[in-house]
């Protein structure tokens, strides 16, 4: 049974919020737009192909993070400013999931559902390689269902803790702990030959980090 929790909304997309400025400390001043994207547009993108997994929908959210970002900056309380970036690209990402379901579910019969279903890993857009990720690694985690996607990226790939999880989903940590587990015990599955595979073979650290994270649980 999937957990009931579902992440708050994007579409006012609260920042992280820091301790009041001490007394006498100058004033923050938000950064400019330009460089905001100069700065994060790298970060976002591998957030948002990792999500996505592929590179047109990746860079079609990665527009639409900075979208949100210009038009929400004048409300930005300073504090983790990635931990910002990250709410907004993840609760984005499930934003349009769900608005693509639904339409798909009006639009097509369920023999067309299950049909679309079993041909999704085949897509040709999905051979494209992300530098960081093993291209079966991304197409094991673009298997999964979309919240746990997100929890298990967040966790095992960006190295966020549970609490800033629960934050940037709008979870509770209980979930939180139950969608990372449920995540890696299908990513086990679905990744079991590359524990015969040596580090070496590994392309890239997301891709080393995730198995790591995947070996560690299975031995405690």
């Amino acid at each position: 049974m999937r957990d009931s929790d579902h992440p708050a909304s994007s579409l006012s997309p609260e920042p992280v919020r820091a301790a009041a400025p001490e007394a006498g400390a100058p004033a923050w001043e938000a950064p400019s737009w330009e460089s905001i994207v100069q700065d994060h547009s790298a970060r976002v993108y591998r957030l948002a192909y990792r999500l996505t997994g592929n590179q047109h929908d990746a860079e079609d959210l990665t527009q639409d993070v900075f979208v949100r970002v210009f038009r929400s900056l004048k409300g930005y309380t300073p504090g983790t400013f990635e931990g910002w970036l990250h709410r907004i690209t993840t609760n984005l990402f499930l934003d349009q999931v769900r608005r693509k379901q639904r339409i798909r579910m009006d639009a097509m019969g369920e023999s067309d559902v299950q049909y679309a279903a079993s041909g999704e890993l085949h897509d040709p857009e999905r051979g494209y390689e992300h530098a960081n990720l093993d291209h079966d690694v991304q197409r094991a985690l673009d298997s999964l269902v979309p919240e746990y996607r997100a929890a298990v990226v967040l966790c095992d790939i960006e190295g966020l803790s549970y609490e800033e999880i629960a934050v940037t989903l709008g979870i509770k940590l209980g979930t939180v702990r139950s969608r990372i587990h449920r995540a890696r015990s299908q990513l086990r599955v679905l990744l079991a030959h590359r524990s015969r595979r040596p580090a070496g073979d590994v392309t890239g650290t997301g891709s080393l980090a995730l198995l790591e994270a995947l070996a560690t649980e299975k031995a405690s």
